[in-house]
């Protein structure tokens, strides 16, 4: 009900930091790139690759025709997916990767991304990185139950999804199971 206000609220209340904004910049996004290490930039693009190319196998093996009388499937990507991806000392780029290049591969028009900012108020280096690899649409610097409920209803700021993925603390994913219905969960 109170959208971004409560966003900022619940992130000083439960992640006990100051955020000035939600979205993450593409300037933000820039130097976070340039700060993380060419080995591990590289190693990030070679398990995107793969990820991608295993998704793009899995995809063009699903059957569009059903076997008997004609029938058939249609199979259509969502139109925005929410990505949630854990903070703290369960941060993975792996994440990024695993739950943002199936979606676009699927054919997702946008895709969000929500994580959860660092002790500084910014989003880790790392994160962002591997989020620009993968092509997220857009980047939050929310984390928590207030994340998938922001995913799940919109605010003014954060779009509402059609389904939200990733794993996450046992609030989020108690938040998911709430949301189930408004909205798809993986």
């Amino acid at each position: 009900l109170r959208g971004d206000a409560a966003l900022f609220d619940y992130t000083l209340k439960f992640d006990g930091v100051r955020i000035a904004s939600l979205e993450v910049t593409g300037e933000q996004i820039s130097h976070a790139y340039r700060e993380v290490d060419a080995e591990v930039v590289a190693a990030l693009k070679l398990a995107g690759g793969r990820i991608r190319s295993f998704h793009e196998r899995q995809r063009d093996t699903i059957s569009s025709k059903m076997a008997g009388e004609g029938l058939s499937q249609r199979l259509r990507p969502l139109e925005r997916v929410g990505v949630y991806v854990p903070g703290g000392t369960a941060s993975y780029p792996s994440t990024v990767l695993m739950t943002v290049i199936p979606a676009r591969v699927a054919g997702v028009k946008e895709v969000i991304l929500a994580t959860p900012p660092g002790p500084e108020g910014v989003v880790p280096p790392l994160t962002l990185a591997a989020a620009a690899l993968a092509k997220a649409d857009r980047i939050f610097a929310v984390g928590g139950a207030q994340a998938i409920a922001a995913l799940a209803f919109g605010t003014e700021s954060v779009p509402r999804v059609d389904k939200i993925c990733g794993p996450g603390n046992i609030f989020v994913v108690l938040a998911k199971k709430l949301v189930y219905g408004a909205v798809g969960i993986d």
